[in-house]
This record gives structure tokens, C-alpha cells and sequence, in this order.
């Protein structure tokens, strides 16, 4: 018993050595965050940034459509009413472009992210997207 403890003692005191021999661990000196921030001051969000896109006038409106059948259109208003995006068609053409299309509201226009787009592009194949200039919009309201 008497050799027991001893080699316990031992391996004790050899532990304690090889733990001196470890280098200690050193706190990581973090410079201050006022350094980074140069002209940018606050955080902003991607989707407040635009995410890339560059930024748009007031006087812009977001249409979606393009497609050639009312059947399709109706589809395709009735699909954004479920996700509360409300659109009202634009009566006659639309310069530059062929089809029927619907003009988003301006409180509807930050719900129709690039997610929504994509899964609306494999339902509805001719679908496009314009941002064109709001006064020349003519709508059935």
C-alpha cells in the first residue's frame, strides 16, 4: 500500500511539472471597434441597403407581369394577394414591353424579395420584372 502511494505522489509531482512546461494561455488583444468604423457609423441591414441593388427614385414604380393571358394574369394577382402583396393592373401597354402586367404597391414592393421572385418564376414561365417611371402607369382603379 505503502508503494501505491508513493507512485501516486510521484506521477502527482510529474503532472504538476508538465503543466509548468505548457506555454499559459495569452488573452487575444482586440483593437477598438472606432478604428474599423471609418465613414460607417451605424450597422444597416442588407434589405436596408438594397442589398447590392443600386437605390431607386420616388418616382418609381415596380411592375410584374409580361404574361399574354388574363387567365394567367388573375393567377398570378391572386397569388401575390395570399402573400400580401397588393398589385393593381395597369390598364393598356406598357412602353417597352409586351403582355399584361400588375404595379405593386409601394408597401408591397419590400415583401416581393428575390425568394418570393424565384418561386413565382418557376410557376409563372413568361414572368418578368420592370422598374419603370410612375407618372406613364395608367391603372384599373
Amino acid at each position: 500500500m505503502r508503494w501505491l502511494f508513493l507512485l501516486l505522489v510521484v506521477l502527482n509531482i510529474v503532472y504538476y511539472a508538465w503543466h509548468l512546461q505548457e506555454a499559459p494561455l495569452r488573452v487575444k488583444e482586440v483593437a477598438p471597434l472606432t478604428l474599423y468604423k471609418g465613414s460607417q457609423q451605424e450597422i444597416r441591414l442588407l434589405r436596408e441597403t438594397g442589398a447590392g441593388a443600386p437605390p431607386r427614385r420616388r418616382d418609381e414604380c415596380l411592375i410584374v407581369g409580361g404574361l399574354s393571358g388574363r387567365e394567367q394574369l388573375e393567377a398570378l394577382r391572386q397569388r401575390l394577394v395570399t402573400l400580401d402583396i397588393p398589385t393593381t393592373q395597369v390598364a393598356g401597354q406598357v412602353p417597352g414591353a409586351s403582355g399584361l402586367w400588375l404595379k405593386v404597391s409601394a408597401e408591397g414592393e419590400r415583401l416581393l424579395d428575390e425568394t418570393v421572385l424565384s418561386t413565382l418564376l418557376n410557376d409563372f414561365k413568361d414572368l418578368k420584372r420592370k422598374i419603370i417611371l410612375c407618372e406613364g402607369i395608367a391603372t384599373r382603379e
